[in-house]
């Protein structure tokens, strides 16, 4: 009897133990696929697509492939003349390029600068005579022509070369090629006509003097003057200032500040006032 109840009780245990071995068995094949599910999930995000890869080294490949056939048609469509690396013997020395001036010049690769052409001295003085004489100003006084005053005042001594005439401060009397006008000191004295400026003098009775050629052979002479403002060879028009009026030199003391005016026509006095307005 107590076989039996031991035979029992194993057969318990025994069948415990199995159930057991059942249950433990199945919860660890639902775990292990439980987790491979999630591995299987988390994959999935972050799988790598080497054949995308693989596609694009190809294309880029095959890019690479014809720009290097294309440069290639492109070097040998274009000849050795036109990848000259001396443009300056490119052009001097081409065949396409006349240019005899400077054909005998060297290349800019030898490292001499080209030569300039050299004028001749001959073209130089002729263009420089051209361009000063379009720059002259045409005189041309005639007889019957008309000056302008110098200055405005009175005539303190007239022109007289028929007869002679008396001058105070000399106590004497002389002929005079000239007219000698009243003025006031640092007046300024303006062109009686447009000239050309040919003599700046000083004169022991007239002082500092200028004198003009108006053309034709006339001349007029500006004396008793003061910062003179042109030059000799230089050219005034109608009008212009040519100087101030300075004090009178010690042969018109007594007459008082004046300017003298001349006139002359081919180095013959004329008198000025047949002209002046």
């Amino acid at each position: 009897m107590r076989r039996n109840i031991r035979r029992k009780t194993f057969s318990k245990e025994r069948i415990i133990m199995a159930a057991s071995s059942v249950l433990v068995l199945g919860a660890l094949t639902a775990t292990g696929l439980w987790m491979r599910g999630e591995e299987d999930a988390q994959d999935d995000g972050y799988v790598v697509d080497f054949s995308a890869i693989e596609n694009e080294t190809d294309a880029e490949n095959g890019m690479e492939a014809d720009i290097s056939v294309a440069g290639n048609a492109v070097e040998n469509a274009v000849s050795t003349d036109d990848l000259d690396y001396d443009p300056y013997f490119q052009e001097t020395g081409s065949a396409k390029v006349e240019n005899p001036d400077l054909s005998k010049s060297s290349s800019m690769s030898d490292g001499a600068a080209p030569e300039a052409p050299v004028a001749e001295d001959t073209a130089d003085d002729e263009d420089a005579q051209a361009i000063s004489t379009a720059m002259q100003p045409t005189l041309n006084f005639e007889e019957g022509d008309s000056l302008v005053w110098p200055v405005v005042g009175n005539v303190l001594i007239n022109y007289s070369m028929d007869k002679t005439i008396y001058f105070p401060t000399l106590d004497q009397y002389k002929y005079n090629p000239a007219i000698v006008i009243q003025a006031s000191e640092g007046d300024m004295i303006t062109a009686a006509a447009a000239g050309k400026v040919t003599s700046v003098f000083e004169d022991a009775q007239i002082g500092t003097a200028v004198t003009m050629d108006l053309g034709n052979g006339y001349e007029v002479t500006y004396g008793q003057l003061d910062n003179v403002l042109v030059s000799e060879g230089s050219y005034v028009s109608m009008g212009d200032m040519i100087a101030q009026v300075a004090a009178p030199t010690a042969y018109y003391s007594v007459e008082g500040t004046n300017v003298y005016f001349k006139l002359t026509k081919d180095k013959t006095p004329i008198n000025p006032m047949t002209c002046l307005q």
